[in-house]
C-alpha cells in the first residue's frame, strides 16, 4: 500500500528536508519513526525540499507499507514518537503510481517579515528586518514575476535554460500593523527561488530597487543571479496542491 501524509515542522533546528552528513534533517528523523513503526526500513519521498531553517505547515511525503488498518491510530502513535517540532496532520492512502513530488501541481510558499521592533519570541520564525517597507511600491513590482518566465536569476540551480522555467500564478503582499507577509502560489519553485523573489522586492520596498530595475532582472538574457536572498526562518511551505 502506498501512503501520503501531510507534515509540519519548526524548521530551526535541522539542516533542512533532505538527509545530509553534516546534521540531523526532518527526512531522517520521520524515517527513524516510521522504520520503528513498521519493523522495517522505509524510506519516504518528499514533495521537495526545505532548507535549513524553512519551517512547513503542509509538507507532504508518501511512503510504502503492508496495509495499516486504522490510519488516526497510526498517525496518533507516529506524533507521539516524533520530536516536538514535527507532527504529522493527515495520512490517507493513494493509488500505487502515486508520486508526492511529481504529482504535485502546485505549491504555497509564505514568506513573513517584522518591520517593527524587534520580537524575541518570533526570531526564528519572522524575519527581524526591523525597517519599513514601501508595501504599494512591492506590489506593482511583484506583478512582474506572476506567469511564466525564466527565473533563472532567482535561483542558485545550475541547469539549462528549459528548466529555468516556472509558472507563478500568484503573489500577494498584505501587511498587519508591522508585519508584511508575502504569499506565492506557483506550478513550482526552484532552490532559493522564493527567499531571492522577497529578497528582490524587499529592495524594492527600500527604494534601492525600481520597478524597472525587476523588469531588466527578470527579462534578461543574460543570467545574473541577484544577490538579494533573503533569511530562510520567514518561509513557510505552505500548502502542495495535488489533482
Amino acid at each position: 500500500m502506498r501512503y501520503l501524509a501531510t507534515v509540519s515542522y519548526d524548521g530551526t533546528n535541522y539542516v533542512g528536508w533532505q538527509i545530509q552528513p553534516n546534521g540531523l534533517s526532518i527526512e531522517e528523523v520521520i524515517e527513524k519513526v516510521l522504520s520503528k513503526m513498521l519493523n522495517t526500513p522505509t524510506k519516504i519521498y518528499g514533495s521537495g525540499r526545505t532548507d535549513a531553517g524553512v519551517h512547513a505547515k503542509g509538507q507532504t511525503f508518501h511512503f510504502d507499507s503492508k496495509e495499516i488498518s486504522d490510519l488516526g491510530k497510526f498517525m496518533y502513535s507516529m506524533n507521539k514518537l516524533l520530536p516536538i517540532d514535527i507532527k504529522i496532520s493527515q495520512i490517507k492512502a493513494v493509488k500505487d503510481d502515486f508520486h508526492a513530488r511529481f504529482n504535485a501541481i502546485s505549491k504555497i510558499y509564505v514568506y513573513k517579515i517584522n518591520t517593527g521592533k524587534f520580537d524575541v519570541f518570533q526570531k526564528e520564525h519572522i524575519y527581524q528586518f526591523l525597517q519599513k517597507l514601501n508595501v504599494s511600491q512591492m506590489i506593482e513590482a511583484s506583478k512582474l514575476f506572476v506567469g511564466e518566465h525564466n527565473f533563472m536569476n532567482f535561483t542558485s540551480k545550475e541547469e539549462d535554460e528549459s528548466n529555468f522555467i516556472r509558472n507563478i500564478y500568484s503573489i500577494d503582499i498584505n501587511e498587519d500593523k508591522e508585519i508584511v507577509s508575502f504569499t506565492l502560489s506557483g506550478n513550482g519553485f526552484m532552490r532559493y527561488m522564493v527567499r531571492m523573489i522577497v529578497g528582490t522586492l524587499v529592495q524594492v520596498g527600500l527604494g534601492k530597487l525600481t520597478v524597472n530595475d525587476v523588469k531588466l532582472l527578470i527579462n534578461s538574457k543574460e543570467r545574473k543571479q541577484t544577490q538579494y536572498k533573503i533569511e530562510a526562518c520567514g518561509l513557510y511551505l505552505e500548502k502542495v496542491n495535488y489533482q
